[in-house]
């Protein structure tokens, strides 16, 4: 089941409060950290108000600049450096041209427009995605497959994948009431970026990406299985910890020698 995620740094009157999301990060270990972090979340709230342009792989609402910080506060969860969170926090805006990766590289230094550039490629290569998974030039695997090698093929940089993974995690929870582009999203990251973030073994985007890209593509069955479950998914992590310790008890009484182990399966998996 999703998780649901509360932000904070969102006031009572949809107003963005930059100290509440900065304390939401894990704590910082250098000094220039902090002003590097607010300085780019200032630049991003500067190019939100600049001419761009839409993109039809994002939902109408959040903005760049409020993109930019969700993506960033799963970037942090996934314990990055500071460079690329700062480069999470301008990808939306430098996407949507309204920031070039020069003035990043002016105000951040080569480490961050790397990666922004190495994002913007994975971004250019996944816009060949297709809605038929049917044979190219003769070859054996599917365009979806030969996407998937071609975005693991390119990136240089392990941060550059992380960060199109929470760019596309937070599209997706984005589209929630969009049903005009719920549909692509999630079929994309059903077809490219959950198995992506499986063969990068980071397990916890993966099943959120699954359970809902299934949502939204299979609603009856994703609903069907969801009143099936008895209970939230902490109350089954939970149940099943006490299954093991009675067991371990048991066998352990019985003289026996034996593994256990168990978890929770998530909706898609299920």
């Amino acid at each position: 089941m999703v998780r649901v995620r509360e932000q904070s740094h969102i006031t009572p009157t949809g107003e963005i409060d930059l100290e509440r999301w900065l304390a939401q990060l894990p704590t910082l270990h250098r000094d220039d950290d902090e002003h590097r972090l607010l300085e780019a979340c200032r630049l991003a709230r500067v190019a939100r108000d600049r001419p761009g342009r839409d993109l039809s792989d994002w939902a109408h609402d959040p903005d760049c600049f409020a993109a930019g910080l969700d993506i960033a506060l799963i970037l942090a969860e996934l314990h990055v450096g500071t460079d690329c969170l700062i480069a999470g926090i301008l990808y939306r805006a430098v996407r949507e041209e309204r920031l070039t990766l020069d003035e990043v590289e002016q105000g951040f230094g080569g480490g961050v427009s790397h990666l922004l550039s190495g994002v913007l490629r994975m971004a250019a290569i996944s816009d060949l995605q297709t809605q038929i998974d049917s044979p190219v030039l003769g070859q054996q695997h599917g365009q979806k497959d030969n996407i998937r090698k071609m975005l693991v093929a390119l990136v240089d940089d392990f941060r550059v994948a992380l960060i199109k993974l929470a760019e596309r995690t937070c599209a997706i929870r984005a589209v929630k009431n969009d049903e005009e582009r719920r549909w692509s999203i999630a079929r994309e990251v059903f077809d490219v970026y959950a198995p992506l973030a499986h063969r990068l073994g980071i397990g916890h985007l993966k099943w959120e990406l699954e359970d809902l890209s299934f949502r939204y593509i299979y609603g009856d069955a994703y609903r069907k299985i969801a009143r099936l479950l008895d209970g939230k998914r902490l109350e089954r992590d939970g149940y099943i910890a006490r299954v093991a310790e009675e067991l371990t008890r048991v066998l352990g009484d019985a003289g026996l020698q034996f593994n256990i182990s168990g978890r929770a399966k998530h909706i898609y998996s299920i």
